[in-house]
């Protein structure tokens, strides 16, 4: 059952608000004014890139209906925390991961195996944050310095040397024209989208791939340093 599914069968009644991640292409956001409800954005965790527990209760008031969690890039957010918070605010939690497209144990176990190359081995980038039943199906690195930027920069580098890689939010869903909140500040999900960058999927590579990877990256990274 889909998210619009989800929130049609809670009978949201017109005026309610439920939270969602701004980190997101606004597909989220979309699918709450489609159940009826008004999409009110909080900030991330910025480790895991999922919603944050403080900053969903910095947003909740006596319109608050439910709250969408979002598992970002293979990272699980803690579900039995959103599970509890939820419960005692009298909320409803629907919980969403990030199509994994029939990917095998296999896959998984490879992209495992790869990520922790990759944590080991690149230098100038800071690479994910592990965490129990992290899938990695994407790899993000965020890229140091003056942000957006140093970040688009290096991924033009990136590309030009033959290496595919992809800004995975261009612009928080809360400074779009589509849904723009005036006053809204989530610093968190704002300097994620002008840093992180989404590095090739890591079971599309050869390993060859891998090694081109570190190479080229650990060629750029050095020049990056923090402002």
């Amino acid at each position: 059952m889909g998210i619009i599914a989800r929130l049609e069968s809670a009978d949201l009644s017109a005026g309610d608000e439920v939270i969602v991640p701004a980190y997101d292409d606004g597909g989220v956001a979309r699918a709450v004014v489609a159940a009826g409800a008004v999409p009110v954005f909080a900030d991330i965790d910025p480790d895991s890139y999922c919603l944050g527990l403080g900053g969903i209760e910095a947003v909740v008031t006596s319109r608050t209906a439910g709250l969408v969690l979002v598992h970002r890039f293979g990272h699980p957010a803690d579900s039995e925390q959103f599970r509890q918070l939820a419960e005692r605010l009298g909320l409803l939690l629907v919980e969403k991961d990030e199509d994994e497209g029939g990917r095998t144990t296999g896959d998984l176990v490879q992209r495992r195996e790869r990520a922790g190359y990759l944590d080991r081995r690149l230098i100038g980038v800071r690479t994910p944050v592990p965490a129990v039943g992290h899938g990695y199906q994407r790899y993000v690195v965020r890229v140091p310095g003056n942000g957006r930027p140093d970040r688009d920069a290096f991924a033009r580098l990136l590309r030009r040397r033959g290496v595919e890689c992809e800004v995975p939010v261009l612009t928080p869903v809360h400074r779009t024209r589509e849904f723009r909140r005036v006053g809204c500040v989530l610093p968190e999900t704002e300097r994620a989208v002008d840093e992180t960058l989404a590095l090739p999927p890591l079971d599309g590579l050869s390993d060859a791939g891998v090694r081109k990877l570190v190479a080229v990256c650990n060629a750029l990274g050095g020049l990056l340093q923090p402002a």
